[in-house]
């Protein structure tokens, strides 16, 4: 009888792995993620002073395009940047009409000075600051912002901090602390942005298949092997039926934003 090889701990896998991982599971990721609150981007508005409607917007990471359509909905002119080929087709059949490019924050494919807002959802920890901060100078215009921003599970709630415990074992690492420590001085070891950081509370009801399939699509899950990830989410779904027996789950996220503008006129 031949041993089955053991799946290699997910502080082993490789980051370059775990950034493509979302690209065989785009449509389950488009499907089961969750999106943004409004309130994200009033505060984004708040924060740099002007209107979505109208800024010319560049969403890296774009992923499947879901920050891509909220920005579009507010009136933005958006352009997307996206390295992965499967999450660029399903970001083109939801979003015909917005353009989209390869390529990641790390080398923009884009002209200086060319934006007012450059936005990472979900992005930037995919990134070498080193490279990108000096990337984000050169391609926002004077007076332009970046926000970069996270959904992190709001571990004050007690099945979520229970759950994210479970979670924690199973791969012995501690994920809900990495997740938490978002930091400017972690997103920015440069220091040469002004990062202002804000956080906005929001929730969601979705069937419990939707929850395991938005657990199902972290990189670190894709990254262990379809046997141990299907193990995990049913020994999952019992403790979630515990909690919610009518099989709709009640996620809260905390959104933590980190936000920088650029002066308003040039210094070169």
């Amino acid at each position: 009888m031949t041993t089955p090889r053991a799946t290699p701990p997910a502080d082993r896998i490789s980051r370059t792995l775990r950034a493509h991982s979302f690209n065989a599971a785009a449509a389950q990721y488009a499907a089961a993620r969750p999106s943004y609150p409004p309130a994200l981007f009033d505060t984004i508005e708040e924060l740099t002073g002007r209107p979505l409607a109208g800024s010319r917007v560049v969403d890296v990471g774009a992923g499947t395009g879901m920050a891509t359509a909220r920005l579009h909905a507010r009136g933005a002119d958006v352009i997307a940047v996206e390295p992965g080929d499967g999450m660029a087709a399903e970001f083109r059949r939801t979003l015909p009409d917005v353009p989209i490019v390869q390529g990641n924050g790390n080398a923009l494919p884009l002209a200086g000075h060319c934006a007012d807002l450059l936005t990472y959802a979900q992005a930037w920890h995919w990134t070498d600051p080193a490279k990108a901060v000096p990337e984000v100078l050169r391609v926002l215009r004077p007076g332009g912002a970046l926000a970069l921003w996270w959904n992190t599970d709001a571990l004050d709630v007690p099945w979520i901090a229970e759950a994210a415990e479970r979670t924690d074992r199973h791969f012995g690492l501690n994920l809900s602390a990495e997740k938490r420590n978002v930091s400017a001085r972690v997103a920015d070891p440069t220091g040469r942005l002004d990062l202002v950081r804000r956080e906005i509370r929001w929730r969601r009801r979705v069937p419990l298949a939707t929850h395991l399939a938005n657990l199902g699509s972290r990189s670190v899950f894709l990254t262990q092997g379809a046997e141990r990830t299907a193990a995990y989410l049913a020994e999952e779904r019992q403790h979630l039926l515990a909690v919610f027996p009518d099989g709709i789950v009640e996620e809260t996220y905390d959104v933590i934003l980190l936000l920088a503008t650029t002066p308003s006129t040039s210094t070169a």
